[in-house]
């Protein structure tokens, strides 16, 4: 198994990264992959950049060393309603959507309920492309509700190979999620959430538990160049 393109990236934009845009996309076309998204984080997190970063993306050539550079965010969900920290004319220039919930920014005491909630209305928003990094214990959600309504809103669900290094808490659901992932034929993205561009590209231990529970490979999305790309025009995103 392997990517051709590493969808949840962070950049020293993002203050607790360490790499440039530029040395996260030359570490891409090092590594062979077809596209990169640079996914900063959104503005409610400590440290993340401001309005203006988000708005002047569109300096960074949309191809670049031979890489398709994808121009996104990993916003953040601030309630229960799934509300994102970003406002939606922000949101609608944006090629990647990453939605996540952390730590100390969702408002409110967590049940297996409300973060249900806050998915099922996440399913709902147009321009979310990706659910990351799900399995937090905290806020564990009823997987075999929320994922087919994910599937079938088009929203891919993340598998974040940075879990099984700084998440080990949440690496047993995260088995679960892609259990419930394969029973439903829902599709699911390995990325490396890389803070430093050595990890761009880097997805062995998320893949090494795919494998192990003998998780299909036609349902990565980004394991394959031409499903990839299909996805992208299927969203309205150019593939240039």
């Amino acid at each position: 198994m392997k990517i051709i393109a590493d969808t949840h990236t962070h950049t020293i934009a993002s203050t607790h990264a360490f790499s440039t845009a530029q040395e996260m996309i030359a570490a891409a076309a090092e590594k062979g992959l077809y596209a990169i998204a640079l996914t900063d984080h959104g503005y409610a997190m400590p440290g993340s950049p401001g309005k203006w970063y988000f708005e002047c993306l569109g300096t960074i050539p949309s191809t670049f060393n031979g890489v398709r550079v994808l121009k996104g965010v990993e916003a953040n969900v601030m309630d229960f309603d799934g509300t994102l920290d970003m406002k939606d004319e922000v949101l609608k220039d944006l090629e990647w959507v990453i939605a996540s919930i952390h730590y100390g920014l969702c408002k409110g005491k967590a049940s297996v309920e409300k973060t249900t909630n806050a998915y099922l209305n996440l399913a709902k928003n147009p321009y979310v492309k990706v659910i990351g990094h799900s399995g937090t214990p905290k806020f564990k959600y009823d997987y075999e509700k929320v994922i087919p309504e994910l599937a079938r809103n088009g929203k891919l669900i993340e598998i974040n190979d940075n879990t099984f290094y700084s998440r080990k808490q949440s690496c047993e659901n995260c088995v679960e999620i892609a259990k419930v992932c394969k029973k439903h034929g829902a599709y699911i993205v390995v990325n490396s959430d890389a803070h430093f561009s050595s990890r761009v590209g880097h997805c062995s231990s998320a893949f090494e538990m795919l494998r192990e529970i003998d998780f299909p490979q036609e349902l990565i999305i980004n394991s394959d160049e031409s499903r990839f790309k299909e996805y992208l025009r299927q969203n309205g995103i150019s593939l240039e």
